[in-house]
């Protein structure tokens, strides 16, 4: 046997695994077996299995299931692995067993290889380290557990930050008015605060709807064992495991109303993942919109300025283009596609376990991440820092011919049509031709046709 590998056995014979590994015989198979996408689960999902284990090892010490010195020595080996192991001690691939059964034994050899060799006794991965456990209740848990933590911990702050830097612009443009669009086209007067004030609604209730997830996802399959019904776990396991890892996160985590539904689906996950959608097709408006607005300079809208962040072109000089939205526009696709995968992964739960686990693990957690960066990045290098282009807007809003909507009440819908038409193909200010079309004397039109107060809604010229 060379230096560069040693023997390790399990229930299937020999295997050959790198001298230098903490993990044994079934974590080496795993990796032989999957060579798949060369892609192993997100370290915070790794570290969610950690603070599992951990729960566990001090829920069984409780119980009189765990002697001290070994419970300590888990205990220990969870705190002691560190970026550089997650690194490189759990190397199994995303696509792997359904029931994330390898990456459940990746987790308890190096645990039980770490707390062996630093406390001098023995640890066994299976008996020791998932005791009272098994991988169809510990992957399940681990989900919600990462992607709980993930949402609460990067997620909301991340939301809560886009909605404040939407609320102060909306607030800063309140007085911007220009012209609104309806199927691309001209249409009533509305300003920009108004504009970005519903884009700071829609952000707020996506906020708000994955928020009422948390409580379901603060439910936990642990405690269930391999079909639900507990076997080989202590009666008061589930509960008391839930106690130690809520202290350990700060946050309240329980048992599962219903072990059987836990482990067999993974419906919360899809109602997350649902949830997430609905935020990345928000996000997508959001920077189709900031795209059409910043469109130009010259032959666009352009009636804001997106930062110049880089050159938008290896070929045309000066070009530059609305990269973050852009950027924020393949986020929302991505997660729409981790959605239907999530979706489809949701439906694999056959009787008693769902067996596309670490397909859900690793797709959700990915979104989570992108929406993540995503609303930073439009908050900080998009919506805080555009310019309004004030000349382009109020020379558009000058010669809006929807603003002869105003005098519907007044001279009727049929003469304020003839208005418009006349006004757009000569190419002239609302105003002008209605002075000209109509009794009503200048000042009087001045005041119906007024921007700034038609953007109040009610009745125009009203007070």
């Amino acid at each position: 046997m060379s230096d560069d590998f040693r023997t390790e056995k399990d229930s299937l014979g020999e295997v050959r695994v790198p001298a230098r590994a903490l993990y044994g015989a079934q974590t080496q198979r795993a990796v032989d077996n999957f060579p798949v996408s060369g892609q192993p689960l997100p370290e915070e999902f790794i570290r969610a299995v950690l603070v599992i284990k951990k729960a566990a090892a001090l829920a069984n010490l409780d119980l009189g299931l765990l002697d001290e010195e070994r419970a300590a020595a888990i205990v220990a080996a969870c705190d002691a692995v560190g970026s550089d192991e997650l690194e490189s001690q759990f190397p199994v691939d995303i696509y792997q067993t359904g029931s994330g059964t390898s990456t459940n034994m990746n987790v308890n050899e190096v645990l039980a290889h770490i707390a062996a060799r630093d406390s001098g006794v023995e640890v066994s991965p299976n008996d020791h380290v998932n005791m009272s456990q098994s991988s169809n209740d510990v992957i399940p848990s681990a989900i919600h557990v990462s992607a709980l933590l993930a949402v609460r911990d990067r997620l909301l702050p991340a939301l809560r930050h886009l909605h404040s830097t939407l609320d102060e612009k909306s607030a800063a443009l309140a007085e911007v008015v220009k012209t609104g669009r309806t199927h691309l086209m001209d249409a009533l007067p509305i300003s920009l605060g108004q504009e970005l004030s519903g884009w700071a609604m829609q952000v707020e209730h996506c906020r708000e709807r994955i928020r009422t997830t948390l409580p379901r996802l603060a439910q936990l399959a642990q405690g269930g064992t391999a079909v639900g019904t507990g076997l080989n776990a202590h009666p008061d396991f589930a509960e008391l495991f839930a106690q130690k890892l809520s202290a350990d996160t700060t946050q309240q985590f329980r048992p599962a109303d219903n072990a059987f539904t836990a482990i067999s689906s993974q419906d919360t996950a899809v109602e997350l993942s649902g949830q997430l959608k609905v935020l990345a097709v928000a996000l997508m408006k959001i920077a189709n919109d900031l795209r059409w607005m910043n469109s130009g300079p010259l032959a666009g809208f352009s009636e804001i300025e997106l930062p110049a962040l880089q050159p938008g072109s290896s070929i045309m000089p000066g070009k530059v283009n609305p990269v973050i939205a852009e950027a924020v526009a393949m986020v929302s696709a991505r997660v729409m596609g981790n959605d239907t995968t999530i979706g489809i992964a949701g439906q694999s739960g056959n009787f008693q376990l769902n067996v596309m686990l670490p397909l859900v693990a690793a797709s959700l957690l990915e979104s989570i991440q992108l929406l993540t960066s995503a609303a930073q990045l439009l908050a900080d290098k998009a919506i805080a820092p555009f310019r309004v282009n004030r000349e382009n807007i109020e020379r558009a809003l000058e010669r809006n011919p929807i603003l002869v909507t105003a005098l519907n009440p007044v001279i009727g819908y049929d003469k304020a049509a003839e208005i418009a038409k006349r006004a757009y193909k000569e190419g002239r200010p609302v105003l002008e031709v209605a002075v000209e079309m109509s009794d009503l004397g200048e000042e009087e039109l001045k005041r119906l046709l007024d921007p700034r107060k038609l953007i109040r809604g009610g009745v125009p010229g009203g007070d």
